[in-house]
């Protein structure tokens, strides 16, 4: 009986242990000087959507997991003030002898942020002014619309700062985290092999000014390298008809990939209405990214939303790409991945097929950018029209490529 339990035990800590990559950049160390932040959430809440909320100080939009029809946790947002919030778990942090039977409020308290930080000061403060136990242990990591820019490690009852734009914590301007934290205990935690696969990512990206909002969707959450491997999956790809299985292990994406959230702020003096929530929904290989803007409203692009607990419609369509990344359902088949399927010699892999697509939603959103920063102020309706072409374009593009229908 024993031995059953340990079994059990062991495959429900692997099902439901969260594998986030995060990473916060400093705007004096960007490309264009605006900070940054990075969410690749991993969890086994495959189903995602985007979110707008009016019920607090500042109105913010929060990516949440489908089934949450009420919205009570948000997983990563920014709200009117231009602060934005994200977190990864740590696995190292919390204390030997803490007997806190209350966990997993990470959500909770990120949606209490959006609705009251306008600065990282003000989140630590509601941080420290909180009840303890405080029910996480996690790495949170914040940017505002001042230039503010770190990461928190906060177990049941300590609060520890991390700021990116201290050259002493952060020489190149930037902190990456994964699923353990600097100041927990030593060599415990998970996700060591993504952090330095990350770290070579950023670091090269640094030495060659290409720190930006782009490299982080396309460079960093795609990536198909392994740190420990030396392995660049991306590099040969296979004939489309050979059947090549890869073992999709310690990479930044994996099976349990289910969005990207990329937050690029303002530059001090900047309109906070400007701050972009980029995102990836359902699975980063086979889905496109779309921005949004708390300043244009309630009415998301409806590619990305859906009522009560219902899906999204791009998460829909990602997850149905994603079974034939993946067609092993049973024993280990969700850690080999179907290499030809995502990329391959003939250019017509998921991944190489809608990159086109995704850059006409960067290309048309950096013209309408441009334009707003220099008049300081965003156009509601331009931002509506865009939205209209987002739905459009992603949806008429997911048909025509795969016969996919975003709205039955």
């Amino acid at each position: 009986m024993k031995k059953i339990f340990i079994v059990v035990f062991f495959f429900f800590t692997y099902v439901f242990t969260n594998a986030c990559t995060t990473a916060v950049i400093s705007g004096k160390f960007t490309k264009d000087g605006r900070p940054l932040l990075l969410k690749h959430r991993d969890t086994h809440f495959v189903e995602n959507k985007f979110r707008f909320f009016d019920d607090g100080k500042f109105d913010y939009i929060g990516l949440i997991n489908s089934v949450d029809s009420k919205g009570k946790e948000v997983w990563a947002g920014v709200n009117s003030a231009g602060f934005a919030i994200m977190n990864s778990a740590s696995y190292n942090l919390k204390a030997l002898d803490d007997t806190t039977t209350i966990q997993d409020s990470e959500g909770v308290v990120m949606k209490l942020a959006l609705q009251n930080c306008r600065t990282v000061d003000d989140f630590q403060l509601l941080l420290e002014g909180m009840k303890k136990p405080l029910g996480v242990e996690a790495n949170f990591g914040v940017i505002d619309a001042e230039g503010g820019c770190a990461f928190f490690e906060v177990n049941n009852f300590t609060i520890k700062k991390l700021d990116a734009n201290d050259p002493a914590i952060a020489p190149f301007g930037y902190l990456i985290h994964t699923n353990f934290s600097f100041t927990g205990r030593k060599d415990e935690g998970k996700g060591y092999i993504r952090y330095l696969t990350a770290e070579e990512l950023f670091g090269r990206a640094s030495e060659t000014n290409n720190l930006d909002f782009k490299f982080l969707l396309q460079d960093v959450s795609r990536s198909l390298k392994n740190s420990l491997l030396k392995t660049d999956l991306a590099v040969n790809p296979p004939s489309e008809s050979e059947e090549k299985f890869v073992t999709l292990e310690d990479y930044i994406v994996r099976y349990s990939s289910v969005a990207t959230v990329v937050v690029q702020g303002v530059r001090p003096g900047e309109a906070p209405e400007l701050s972009t929530m980029w995102t990836v929904l359902g699975f980063q290989l086979t889905s496109v990214a779309v921005p949004v803007w708390v300043k244009a409203g309630k009415e998301l692009p409806k590619i990305l939303t859906a009522p009560d607990s219902l899906n999204a419609p791009l998460c829909r369509m990602a997850l149905e790409l994603k079974k034939q990344c993946f067609p092993v359902s049973r024993g280990s088949g969700r850690k080999y991945l179907l290499l030809s399927k995502v990329i391959n010699e003939g250019g017509n892999g998921f991944l190489q097929l809608l990159r086109p697509v995704e850059n006409e939603n960067i290309a048309r959103a950096i013209k309408l950018l441009e334009e707003w920063r220099k008049a300081n102020k965003l156009s509601e309706s331009q931002a509506r029209d865009y939205y209209n072409f987002i739905d459009r374009h992603v949806a008429e593009s997911y048909e025509k490529l795969f016969g996919l229908k975003a709205f039955k």
